[in-house]
């Protein structure tokens, strides 16, 4: 209840510290009946009333002080001081006694030196109040900068607050040994382990927003050196249109693309604009981890429909309450459940919407599951590609984007090669029709559904083991905001035949990747959370190819975005190659399957073949490398 009328209650309060201080000044002349007490109140009366004047102004009573700073303190002075002057020049055109004037400016400055210390004294109650309930989880802020300046004045104030801030942490040398709103500035940043030794800190919260990749790769390695939780604190400007009142509530979990050490790509958008704007454009497979960013993107870019087809109901509502949520229940949103085996729903789903543009991210993509049941993934992976991307040809879509994998290249297992037929399913059907046919091919993308990174972020949770498939394995990784963009940027280069990759920088050896994250997570490998190592899974490459590496790329106007062209397919040939495998898929032993997949693919091989020249490939080249040091 008070807290309705806070601004009101200070008021109240200035006007009896002004009259309080004036009035006892005063008093030694009221009580020699040098003065008259009507005369007295009128006089401190009229002071108190300019003096509210220019603080109301001012909208001195609609700060919250507990969060004042400098600025507060010098709108209060400046009402103060300017209400005393329009005070006293009142006096002197009136032509009063200048005694009234004298003795007014010193009580004014008292007044005003009660009114500080009153509202000084509020904000060290409040502070004490707030620190009272907290549990004691001491944090250090990397960063002295105005982000970090701003999260260290929301964990001092906040009472909700889990933290509590005992040292900030920057490079900068006149920061070093100074103290910010009471706390200690340290460094530098690189000397991090020795700096939080024998002190209380368990958690530490990265508040620079402006590291290059590289510094942030370097600074995230030395936090993971000490024994303390990590957080990261968003850029504050980034956050604007998120409806939370607490900073504090901006201070997330270490993500695993902040460990990629590669800057964000950023793709062209004003060509997606022009790609999207005022057309139809249809998303298969919308409800999933790829599709669902996908429409999202889509959204932000005006199309004039956007229709979301999927067999996942629970996912695809979900995402149709946050699209609607987010622009609106006039944008202009379909959404049809249905799977892309079912040729006929398909096709009618197609000619009511007449898209312009298709994005196909529908498939099976768990690469174990899909050793144990090949014939899902022919018939959703394979036959649903070409039941979509006919219908796309039949209806005359300007393009049909495929979302492909780096596991179609030399694939060791079903689902990389039924992804290469779904790659070789476009190829077939470019030569007729008005439809532009391209695909799409990147590697791991990060959270997304069954991805490594969630496993490992909910078995450290759990408190390990967490499991490793080969300690000698890497990845290339990207986000999922990534590879969405990706797919729209493709799409606006798109012609037929077209295969388009992201170089994805530097891979990533997943045992040093579950380290990392277990000591950022506050824990030591090995003592706090084991890792264990459970060998390949079926269908599993040890070393994923670099797939920029192929002679036959071509770069883009993007130069982190490669092209290659691939020889199209006589449809004839494959329309025969699609009812073998539809027929062997529907009453074929999981066995002929394979042997119907190995010889419509000649490059489909045995992991267990391709892992061990791998192996033998690394082992050469280590020897070969202190030998071309020695020369």
């Amino acid at each position: 209840m008070m807290s309705r009328f806070r601004g009101q209650i200070v008021l109240m309060l200035d006007i009896c510290l002004i009259f309080v201080c004036n009035f006892m000044l005063f008093l030694p002349a009221l009580y020699r009946f040098e003065i008259q007490l009507w005369n007295l109140v009128l006089h401190i009366g009229f002071l108190t009333v300019c003096v509210l004047l220019f603080q109301l102004l001012f909208r001195t009573y609609n700060s919250l002080w507990r969060y004042a700073e400098s600025r507060e303190y010098f709108v209060l002075l400046a009402g103060m001081s300017l209400g005393f002057a329009l005070y006293s020049v009142c006096n002197l055109l009136l032509g009063t006694n200048q005694i009234w004037i004298s003795r007014a400016l010193t009580g004014s400055a008292l007044a005003l030196l009660a009114m500080l210390s009153v509202r000084f004294l509020y904000r060290m109650y409040r502070m004490k109040v707030s620190n009272r309930g907290r549990r004691g989880r001491y944090a250090a802020i990397i960063g002295a900068g105005a982000s970090g300046v701003t999260l260290l004045g929301e964990l001092r104030s906040n009472p909700d607050s889990r933290y509590t801030p005992y040292c900030m942490i920057d490079d900068a040398s006149d920061k070093m040994d100074k103290h910010i709103h009471g706390v200690p500035v340290r460094g530098p940043i690189d000397n991090l382990e020795e700096i939080l030794q024998d002190t209380p800190v368990t958690d530490i919260i990265l508040a620079i927003s402006n590291l290059t990749a590289q510094r942030r790769s370097e600074v995230l390695h030395v936090c993971a050196a000490t024994k303390c939780h990590l957080h990261i604190f968003e850029d504050p400007m980034a956050q604007l249109d998120r409806e939370t009142a607490s900073l504090a509530s901006q201070v997330r979990e270490v993500r695993i693309e902040d460990l990629l050490g590669r800057p964000p790509v950023q793709l062209e958008n004003r060509r997606i604009d022009g790609l999207i704007r005022g057309k139809t454009v249809m998303v298969t497979g919308g409800g999933g981890s790829i599709g669902s960013e996908l429409c999202r993107q889509i959204a932000n870019y005006h199309p004039k429909r956007l229709v979301i087809l999927d067999i996942a109901e629970n996912t695809t509502y979900e995402l149709q309450n946050d699209l609607l949520h987010r622009h609106g229940a006039d944008f202009p949103l379909s959404v049809e459940i249905a799977s892309i085996r079912d040729q006929e729903k398909v096709e009618k789903i197609f000619a009511a919407y007449r898209p312009e543009l298709v994005f196909h991210a529908a498939a099976h993509k768990h690469v174990p599951l899909m050793e144990r049941c090949p014939e899902e993934a022919v018939k959703n992976n394979v036959l649903g590609t070409y039941h979509a991307a006919l219908a796309a040809r039949n209806c005359g879509a300007e393009k049909f984007v495929l979302i492909s994998t780096d596991k179609a290249v030399n694939p060791t297992n079903i689902m990389g090669t039924t992804k290469y037929l779904c790659e070789q399913v476009i190829q077939g059907l470019r030569q007729e029709g008005g439809t532009e046919f391209a695909a799409v091919r990147f590697g791991n993308v990060l959270g997304s559904s069954g991805s490594v990174i969630p496993l490992f972020e909910k078995q450290i949770a759990y408190g390990g083991p967490v499991t490793v498939t080969d300690q000698r394995i890497i990845r290339y990784f990207m986000t999922i905001p990534e590879a969405a963009q990706l797919v729209l940027e493709a799409g606006s280069f798109a012609r037929s035949g077209e295969v388009y990759v992201l170089d994805m920088g530097e891979p990533v050896h997943i045992w040093d990747l579950a380290e990392k994250l277990i000591r950022l997570s506050g824990y030591t490998p090995g003592a706090d959370i084991r890792i264990e190592e459970v060998g390949l899974r079926p269908g599993e490459k040890l070393y994923e190819e670099l797939l920029t590496k192929d002679a036959d790329l071509r770069r883009t106007e993007n130069e982190k975005i490669f092209v290659e062209e691939k020889p199209p397919v006589r449809q004839s040939d494959m329309e025969i190659w699609l009812r073998e495998l539809e027929n062997v898929a529907e009453t074929g032993s999981r066995e002929q399957i394979f042997q119907a997949l190995h010889r419509l693919v000649p490059t489909f091989r045995d992991p267990g073949e391709v892992n061990a020249a791998a192996i033998r490939a690394a082992e050469e080249q280590r020897r070969t490398e202190p030998a071309a040091a020695v020369r």
